[in-house]
């Protein structure tokens, strides 16, 4: 599993680490039942606190996306395909809100914005 943090992040740490994770159990890097780093060798692979590791861990299990047994570790929980499928369009949202938003400041008509997502979808699919 392969985390980048950035320190320029407006994001904290602890949501990068946690996002990183969902990514790569979104993508299937990780599967279900697949035990996660400890928090202290994960902490000392990425060079931040335990605590910050921790919180993403919590986060994590709080969120349904892991649980974690006392002794024996963190693991993958199967995932719920619903969920799955709202949190990509919660993304997904977030981006179509800061292109609306780009278009506004920018005088770009929603019919100009339309045209372009036909071209970039059609690219796409």
């Amino acid at each position: 599993m392969n985390i980048i943090i950035s320190n320029n992040s407006a994001k904290p740490i602890y949501e990068q680490v946690k996002e990183g994770i969902k990514q790569a159990i979104f993508s299937h890097e990780l599967c279900e039942g697949e035990i996660l780093p400890s928090v202290r060798s994960m902490a000392n692979e990425l060079k931040i606190s335990f605590l910050t590791v921790k919180k993403a861990y919590d986060e994590l299990e709080t969120e349904g996306f892991i649980e974690t047994i006392q002794g024996k570790g963190s693991f993958v929980l199967p995932q719920n395909l619903e969920m799955i499928k709202e949190e990509k369009l919660c993304q997904i949202q977030k981006h179509m809100e800061e292109i609306a938003h780009i278009a506004q400041v920018s005088n770009i008509t929603k019919e100009e914005i339309q045209e372009l997502w036909k071209i970039v979808f059609k690219e796409v699919l």
